[in-house]
């Protein structure tokens, strides 16, 4: 049996603004190999087999850091990512390039 892992961009409601500095589409990445992309405001579905997996969320060369999870079989699992909110995470991002998205697991 398959699981389920849920990835939803949007900016949290308690940044004042709730813009993005970095647009465009973000490419899902599971255990190395892109499964999926997701734009502003969406959520994505995808199919993992049950256990332990890496998540990276990438634009261009710029990209989340790597988050590993688990799943059950027959479970889900949900992610929440945005591109950075703030001039200084961009700026920082330039230099270390895993600082430009957020990825948190909710």
């Amino acid at each position: 049996m398959s699981s389920t892992l849920k990835v939803t961009r949007r900016v949290p409601k308690v940044v004042i603004g709730g813009i993005e500095l970095r647009r465009g589409r973000f490419d899902v990445e599971v255990d190395g190999t892109i499964v999926a992309s997701v734009d502003h405001n969406e959520t994505i579905e995808t199919t993992v087999e049950a256990g332990r997996h890496n998540l990276r969320i990438r634009k261009s060369r710029y990209s989340s850091q790597t988050r590993s999870f688990e799943v059950a079989d027959g479970g889900t699992v949900e992610f929440r990512c945005n591109g950075a909110r703030i001039w200084p995470t961009y700026v920082l991002s330039l230099m270390k390039p895993d600082l430009a998205i957020a990825l948190h697991e909710e």
